[in-house]
């Protein structure tokens, strides 16, 4: 991953990133081609720190079959992104770019064993169903003994163990406190949700200019039109 110095989290921001977004692609080469599959996952951690990304493909899919314990896999974690446009800054001379955040992790793959499927299973949906609350949670135990020995018999469970956390979080921190928030002010007034949420992260960046009122004067000065 290129991240010029400015966007670069560290590693704890990083992983904590992906471990909230709980979502990413993975990709592995089969000796000719890029394998990819997007799907869930949770983070654990070894006795010693080292990160886990721990996830399952359906048995039919061709990752399932390369997962060697050998061989690195990229998982790449995105967040949310937005376009900017060149005339939502106060200063002039700026250019269109494209605001995201996203995090890379690197390392092998080996498959789960059986006893350990059930685990895994029972720990990737409660760390999901934790997002529904106040709703009970759901659990395997209310499926039928059969059906869930069916079903897990058609995935394979898969861990990597994290050797490299890379991510980017391009959020205008190179630029002017009068810029970032004008961005900042624009990304809040447009209608699409991953717009806003980047706004409110580009606040926390610089709760100096919240506090001062330079977000809010920002908001009302915007030339009419622009957004």
């Amino acid at each position: 991953m290129y991240t010029p110095p400015p966007f670069k989290p560290d590693r704890a921001a990083s992983l904590a990133f992906a471990q909230a977004r709980g979502f990413g692609t993975v990709c592995a080469w089969d000796g000719a081609r890029p394998i990819a599959s997007s799907l869930p996952f949770y983070l654990s951690y070894a006795d010693d720190g080292t990160p886990r990304a721990a996830f399952h493909v359906a048995r039919g899919n061709p990752l399932a079959k390369l997962a060697d314990g050998a061989t690195p896999w990229l998982m790449t974690v995105n967040g949310a992104d937005a376009y900017v446009s060149a005339d939502w800054y106060a200063s002039p001379d700026q250019v269109p770019t494209w605001l995201y955040q996203a995090v890379h992790l690197t390392g092998t793959v080996r498959t789960i064993s059986d006893s350990e499927l059930g685990p895994h299973l029972d720990a990737l949906s409660a760390r999901f169903e934790r997002w529904l609350a106040p709703k009970p949670p759901w659990t395997s135990s209310k499926m039928t003994a059969g059906r869930l020995a069916a079903l897990k018999k058609a995935i394979v469970g898969l861990l990597m163990s994290v050797d490299d956390v890379e991510g980017s979080f391009k959020l205008n921190q190179h630029k002017s406190d009068v810029d970032h928030a004008a961005i900042a002010a624009a990304l809040a007034r447009q209608p699409e949700p991953a717009a806003q949420v980047l706004a409110s992260e580009m606040r926390a960046l610089r709760p100096h200019l919240v506090a001062s009122g330079t977000t809010a004067l920002n908001d009302t000065a915007l030339p009419e039109g622009t957004m």
